[in-house]
């Protein structure tokens, strides 16, 4: 494998094309995952006004022939309408992505006319999908994993990495590292396979410093092997398991294709997606979250149609006007003599961290967060070590 000094930066790309064709959601399962997005970014979905498109499709009363889609066309077409105030928006990106596979599922042309759909009333809520137990689907077809799915002879997989940590620091796929405001809901990661996004809060009233207390990710259903399936963390909740409460892809063959692992009880959580060979790894380390991601450069590359990417943070990084100019900083804080209230000058919070990694990077939280907050430099050496 190549080091990251060596590897080339990463070029826009065609898509996996060897792994054919994703499997496609029910309207149920669409609106499953819909509901689940709009209960965790309220405020986001409010903005940018896909709560209206949705009930409005929710409030169709009809589930199959030319009636539904006139429905489904006119929710395509309110979605389209969102999509300047609703770009980088998770729950946005996810109903772009059903809308298209329900009208190829019916049938349903683009082209025809369209109407506001009639109002019903509203059918109770689903009951919940069982657990699955130990009796569980194997690994399946050969085509469930990345590696037996390149073609014959095809050279070796070139893995990229991602890593979103502390106040928050940034390892982007072009293996660029910047340290960032990017306070509220950002996406990390958007393609035809899965989609990240993390939600970062003030570590001290007042201060420029975020710090990541959610994490959403969702695995999109792909051909036999996996269904869609949701992992939602939170500080002091690191499910074991995806929303849904399993512990893989569901009741496909390839099931085991997708699996959550547990490492450390609330501490340490990892996401093996063997189908696109991917790893995730998720840990709270004090009251915060962080997240790395190891990926081949084909599914990073992977881009949906239309979507130019501008805002995903593992691809492009950070907006400048969300960037914090560390030599900036630094500069200002050599020429302060006292620690004041954080605790820290920037000539001794340089030698703690130096302690245990050379890297510069980490001096700007140490000195603009009080220690206690991330357990002083313990955070940044654990996290960095990993990405």
């Amino acid at each position: 494998m190549q080091s990251p000094r060596e590897r080339s930066k990463v070029r826009p790309r065609a898509g996996w094309m060897v792994m054919g064709e994703r499997g496609r959601p029910s309207v149920l399962e669409v609106c499953r995952v819909l509901a689940v997005l709009f209960s965790l970014f309220p405020t986001v979905s409010l903005q940018c006004k896909i709560l209206k498109c949705n009930s409005d499709l929710w409030a169709f009363n009809s589930k199959s022939g030319p009636d539904f889609c006139i429905g489904l066309r006119a929710y395509d077409n309110c979605v389209r309408r969102t999509a300047r105030t609703c770009r980088g928006d998770l729950t946005y990106h996810s109903a772009q992505h059903g809308i298209g596979d329900l009208m190829n599922q019916h049938n349903c042309s683009k082209e025809e006319p369209t109407s506001q759909p009639r109002a019903r009333t509203p059918l109770p809520p689903p009951p919940p999908p069982p657990v699955l137990t130990s009796q569980e689907p194997g690994s399946g077809p050969e085509g469930c994993r990345y590696e037996h799915s390149l073609p014959r002879n095809a050279p070796p997989s070139n893995y990229t990495h991602c890593g979103f940590f502390g106040v928050p620091h940034l390892r982007t796929f072009g293996d660029d590292f910047q340290t960032c405001k990017v306070e509220g809901a950002w996406p990390l990661i958007h393609n035809k396979y899965l989609s990240v996004q993390v939600t970062n809060s003030p570590v001290v009233p007042g201060s420029l410093a975020t710090a990541t207390t959610k994490l959403t990710i969702i695995f999109k259903n792909f051909q036999q092997c996996v269904d869609q399936k949701m992992y939602h963390a939170e500080t002091d909740q690191l499910p074991s398991a995806f929303a849904d409460g399993s512990k893989n892809g569901g009741d496909r063959h390839g099931a085991n294709a997708l699996q959550v692992v547990e490492k450390v009880l609330g501490q340490h959580v990892e996401i093996h997606a063997r189908y696109i060979g991917t790893t995730i790894v998720v840990r709270q380390v004090g009251r915060y979250l962080t997240f790395a991601v190891r990926m081949p450069e084909d599914v990073v590359n992977s881009v949906e149609e239309g979507d130019n990417q501008d805002l995903y943070l593992c691809l492009h990084g950070c907006p400048t006007n969300q960037r914090i100019d560390l030599e900036s900083f630094r500069a200002r804080a050599g020429s302060r003599s006292s620690a004041g209230p954080r605790g820290f000058t920037y000539q001794s919070a340089k030698a703690k961290c130096k302690e245990r990694l050379p890297v510069e990077d980490v001096y700007f939280p140490v000195v603009r967060v009080r220690p206690p907050v991330f357990r002083g430099h313990k955070l940044h050496h654990g996290s960095l070590l990993r990405v």
